[in-house]
């Protein structure tokens, strides 16, 4: 198989894992007490890196291998924050590198999450990186939205900007999923901009009290108690972020931003229009991937 045909893999194969360093196969078969000797065996080119199990918003439909990781949210004193991970010092293959990790409503969140699409060479994304601006979201320099555009660069997304969540529309696809916005996270000041997305839905504020909630869209959302437990230790208000870089070749999908969506049947999805990539944003799933290593620092 040639690279290009990985890349662009067949309808039959629209949902395969990439492989990786390790075969899919090794893969599959890896729970979370094996990841650190995965690890440390896909680290010998950089720090970290390796089997990586994530909660992301779940792909759906086209190439994407997997889901768009999902960063838990924090609010203080009505500011939206991006949760970063305790900093501690592990060996791996007889190297000390700093990891990034915590536990969080019964889940391991992990900055290994964004080592994806290049992501893992940005100055963001190392463990030890305290930015200026602090870990909130930050409304950056080109938002998606029109009623973004009153907002500066470094102003902070605040709970009160999403007082209209349960009503809110802009014409594409229904009104009263939630509102969304677009930002940046941890890298205002760095030459690479971590790009993220954010919604405060009630669909999302519903599954983290009651498990089950019905849509504005007319359909109705599940979640197991294990990522209900999650949703409640990482969305709070009903507020849910991710990633925004889109896990195939590594564009910039919008929700509720592209007219051309609803071609797709995607109006009410995330959508990437590279490549017809659809992502769900009120489904979150456990995915196991492959990080790849961080630079040696």
């Amino acid at each position: 198989m040639s690279a290009d045909e990985d890349k662009y893999p067949g309808d039959s194969g629209r949902r395969r894992f990439v492989k990786g360093v390790v075969g899919g196969a090794t893969l599959a078969g890896v729970g979370a007490t094996g990841s650190v000797t995965i690890n440390s065996v896909t680290s010998s080119s950089g720090a970290g890196g390796g089997a990586t199990e994530m909660m992301a918003i779940e792909n759906t439909d086209g190439p994407a291998p997997r889901g768009m990781p999902q960063i838990p949210i924090e609010i203080d004193g009505g500011e939206l924050k991006g949760l970063w991970p305790e900093v501690k010092e592990e060996k791996q293959g007889g190297v000390t590198i700093e990891i990034a990790e915590t536990e969080l409503g019964g889940k391991t969140y992990s900055t290994e999450w964004f080592q994806y699409c290049g992501l893992e060479t940005y100055e963001a994304i190392k463990p030890g990186y305290e930015p200026d601006q602090g870990n909130y979201l930050l409304v950056g320099s080109n938002p998606t939205y029109d009623w973004q555009s009153e907002f500066a660069e470094d102003d902070r997304l605040t709970v009160d900007m999403f007082s209209d969540y349960e009503s809110w529309g802009n014409g594409i696809g229904v009104s009263g999923l939630g509102k969304p916005a677009s930002g940046i996270w941890r890298s205002l000041d760095t030459e690479n901009n971590l790009l993220v997305n954010v919604i405060r839905s009630p669909v999302i504020e519903t599954l983290a009290e009651d498990g089950k909630a019905e849509g504005a869209d007319g359909e109705t959302y599940e979640v197991d108690d294990s990522t209900q437990k999650w949703l409640k230790a990482s969305a709070p208000k009903g507020f849910i972020a991710w990633l925004n870089k889109c896990t195939h070749f590594c564009c910039v999908p919008k929700y509720k931003g592209l007219d051309g969506s609803a071609k797709f049947d995607a109006a009410d999805e995330v959508y990437c229009p590279c490549h017809q990539s659809v992502y769900e944003p009120f489904s979150l799933v456990s995915t196991l991937f492959t990080a790849r290593p961080r630079p040696q620092e």
